[in-house]
């Protein structure tokens, strides 16, 4: 008997298998029934944290139940994805007077700031994945423009990455700003972190970023030219999607330290340690361009340069400018 794929038509959907560690649960259960307790030991988690992702996907529509056993008195509830395999087929966008367009990739809060003044031209719907799942889902079409910062081995920005998933050149690349990222703790910094190698202390609980996000490319590669490796940072394995999160989650005592931009640390008014100066590039599908021009227009204006370098960190002398690839 020939095995199911079941198209995804649901933005939520995508927006729960956007997140690495949903998306391997689902390839798990797409190969076998598995217990909660199973896939916490597959995946080496606490089944409480396996169980937080279950009712996430269960909710949504691309897990249940397959089976419950009762053995020695204890009930096991087995688990399944929906379908042997998953197609991603269309999005589902609201119906509307002004485009409604899909931003999917790096999260920048200079976006955000664009996104609301455009507000009445568009509706910019976000799907903050990291640089690298962003470029890719533009690539498949499920997204009309992604942001990118992903430092290539030229000591560039972006341009190699493109050249290798955009070949034919169906999308062009715009500069939004440049913007300095660097460690963000706590005001007064108390566990007096100067440097990536504090970040291998014992008394420091570091916060990750999402695998495939420009920041965490960058310290990856950082780690491995420093020869620190990353089995030896307490919470590397922890990670949250955008800059605000990770400032957030300093601010309320959840981690000592992370990696993010300097504007997301003054925000939450956290100490900053600059380390590094990036390019953030918008890419943008040609099908699309001619719906996103009031946006690459706007990234020209000087009242838009004058909103972004209001952000502690970014740098707009360059905003605008297409970037060849």
């Amino acid at each position: 008997m020939m095995k199911t794929i079941s198209p995804l038509s649901s933005f939520e959907q995508l927006k729960l298998l956007a997140d690495p560690r949903r998306m391997e649960i689902v390839r798990l259960l797409m190969d076998a029934p598995a217990t909660i307790s199973q896939l916490g030991r597959t995946l080496g988690k606490h089944p409480a944290w396996v169980q937080h992702h279950i009712k996430a996907l269960e909710a949504g529509r691309l897990v249940e139940i397959a089976e419950t056993r009762i053995t020695d008195g204890v009930t096991e509830k087995y688990y399944r994805a929906k379908a042997d395999g998953f197609l991603i087929q269309e999005m589902i966008l609201p119906q509307s007077k002004k485009p409604v367009l899909v931003f999917s990739g790096s999260h920048d809060l200079g976006l955000e700031r664009l996104a609301t003044r455009l507000a009445r031209q568009m509706t910019l719907l976000s799907l903050p994945v990291g640089s690298l799942n962003g470029l890719v889902n533009l690539r498949q079409g499920l997204c009309h423009l992604s942001g990118a910062h992903i430092l290539d081995e030229n000591g560039q920005y972006n341009t190699i990455t493109m050249r290798h998933l955009f070949p034919e050149h169906s999308v062009s690349l715009f500069t939004l700003a440049w913007r300095t990222q660097g460690l963000l703790f706590a005001p007064g910094n108390p566990k007096s972190i100067r440097h990536l190698f504090d970040l291998e202390r014992e008394d420091v609980t570091f916060l990750n970023r999402n695998p495939g996000s420009g920041t965490r490319i960058w310290l990856e590669q950082e780690l491995a030219r420093i020869a620190l490796p990353p089995s030896r940072i307490r919470g590397f394995e922890n990670f949250v999607s955008t800059h605000s999160l990770a400032a957030l989650a300093v601010l309320e005592g959840r981690a000592d330290v992370s990696l993010g931009i300097q504007a997301a640390a003054h925000e939450h008014g956290l100490d900053f340690l600059p380390l590094f100066e990036e390019r953030y590039d918008l890419a943008v599908s040609l099908a699309s361009q001619p719906q996103l021009t009031p946006l690459l227009d706007d990234l020209q204006t000087s009242s838009f340069r004058h909103i972004i370098e209001s952000l502690s960190g970014y740098n707009a002398a360059h905003s605008g400018e297409q970037i060849s690839f």
